[in-house]
């Protein structure tokens, strides 16, 4: 779920922050770049864990700013196809579930890849849009079970994906990543069915 990348950049380095140790104001730099930014085909930037390599130091003519090449390792979120995660329910409507870790909200669960036979009902309390609910058939009698908001939420990651950024502004919040996810497997749902 977690990784360490090693990435190389040219980074500006503004006045402002030269009177900073050197380490200091590239890192500080680095982390207004990258820090909850997504990157394609890498993930979510969570931290700069470190930085192993500063070169240059230039100052190009009519610029103020010098300017460095840096390596570092970056703390990166990017969940493996299989992975099973806990998170939290964030939305419910008839297409489906919307999920959360905290930090990361783009996780969907589609109405297909819920537990079968579920079907959604109007939530009486009115904190979603529709409650999803699991209809267990076994040989003493039916349980309803359902996906309330309550509990923690098992799920497995099926694909993650980088949609292309669009070229006009979309009615809806941009998101860079989402993940897909799917409930119909034994051990998955809200922790509280197991």
């Amino acid at each position: 779920m977690f990784y360490l990348s090693l990435i190389e950049h040219t980074l500006r380095l503004p006045p402002s922050l030269l009177s900073l140790p050197l380490q200091d104001a590239i890192k500080k730099e680095l982390e207004n770049i990258f820090l909850d930014k997504v990157i394609a085909n890498l993930g979510l930037c969570i931290s700069i864990y470190d930085i192993r390599n500063i070169d240059g130091g230039f100052i190009f003519p009519g610029d103020g700013a010098s300017t460095y090449t840096v390596e570092f390792r970056m703390l990166v979120f990017r969940p493996f196809v299989g992975e099973i995660i806990t998170a939290k329910l964030k939305e419910s409507n008839n297409d489906g579930l919307r999920l959360s870790v905290g930090f990361f909200d783009d996780i969907y669960i589609p109405a297909h890849r819920l537990p079968k036979p579920s079907h959604s009902q109007q939530d009486p309390e009115k904190r979603y849009q529709a409650i999803w609910t699991w209809k267990v058939e076994s040989e003493d009698d039916d349980m309803q079970l359902s996906i309330d908001g309550f509990d923690e939420i098992k799920f497995r990651v099926d694909s993650v994906k980088y949609p292309p950024i669009p070229i006009e502004q979309p009615e809806k919040p941009f998101a860079p990543m989402i993940i897909s996810g799917s409930l119909d497997y034994e051990g998955l749902g809200p922790v509280s069915w197991w």
